[in-house]
């Protein structure tokens, strides 16, 4: 598995002095301390803890610590801010020339995470 995110981690290591990548949802998000995002729906309801358990990478001023493919023993905690849905997807089908035209739309559900601490 290839990883291409030196950049990433770049700006990050000069943003934040503490930073991690978690994977939720089959997605990877790059987190600090007080970083706000979106993932996709877990159960809990705002104002509860969350604990991301898969941690692959986490890093600070001084070392550096890379999963095979996760990092044993660390956690990342977050607190539940809010459980709602995304904007509407508009998914239109379409065939020339025989009149056919369908429209959908689709919203999907989010949850809204406040990372607290790594």
């Amino acid at each position: 598995m290839r990883v291409r995110i030196a950049g990433a981690l770049a700006e990050a290591r000069c943003s934040h002095t503490m930073f991690a990548v978690i994977k939720t949802g089959g997605k990877q998000y790059l987190v600090s301390p007080s970083d706000k995002i979106r993932i996709e729906k877990l159960a809990g309801e705002p104002g509860s803890k969350i604990i991301f358990d898969k941690v692959l990478l986490t890093a600070d001023d001084t070392k550096t610590a890379i999963g095979n493919p996760y990092l044993s023993g660390v956690v990342v905690e977050g607190e539940i801010l809010k459980q709602a849905r995304d904007r509407k997807k508009i998914v239109f089908k379409y065939h020339s020339k025989t009149r056919y035209r369908k429209t959908k739309g689709h919203r999907q559900y989010f949850t809204e995470v406040k990372i607290t601490k790594i």
